[in-house]
């Protein structure tokens, strides 16, 4: 913007240089379209100086934003969750492990394909022997629970 100011300057010294009088049609006329471009330029000037403002808020605000979001976002991050094969189109699907704890009825749906991941309507038989090591599923679990479990 500094190099359109300088040209205007330029030529108002090329018609002070040339001594164009005030009074004669084309020196009026060359007067004011240098008078206007002058207006022009303060005003390219102004708008830039705005623009840097802006800018400089813009950058500060999306500082801002950012620091926001890590606060928000950082506990979600550390939520449990479970990850589980999808029976028909073998996609890993994740949901927080709290569903698992639920007392009311919770399905999970396989956002790839809708087939049913988890359903806690389905119940399951397990019978703990002494050693934890050694579970033992009852033999009706395929009827219980889906493959992807």
């Amino acid at each position: 913007m500094g190099n359109i100011k300088e040209r205007v300057a330029y030529l108002q010294g090329l018609t002070q240089g040339l001594n164009l009088s005030s009074h004669s049609s084309e020196g009026k006329l060359l007067i004011n379209i240098i008078d206007v471009l002058d207006d022009m330029a303060e005003e390219f000037n102004k708008i830039q100086m705005v623009q840097d403002d802006l800018e400089t808020f813009v950058e500060s605000l999306d500082e801002d934003l950012s620091d926001l979001e890590e606060e928000v976002y950082e506990d979600t991050g550390a939520e449990d969750s479970v990850e589980m094969q999808c029976p028909s189109c073998r996609e890993t699907v994740s949901f927080a492990s709290d569903l698992l704890e639920e007392d009311d009825d919770v399905e999970v749906s396989c956002p790839h394909c809708g087939e049913t991941v988890y359903d806690s309507a389905l119940e399951i038989d397990v019978m703990d022997v002494d050693d934890q090591a050694n579970r033992h599923v009852a033999s009706d679990i395929r009827y219980g629970i889906h493959p992807g479990l």
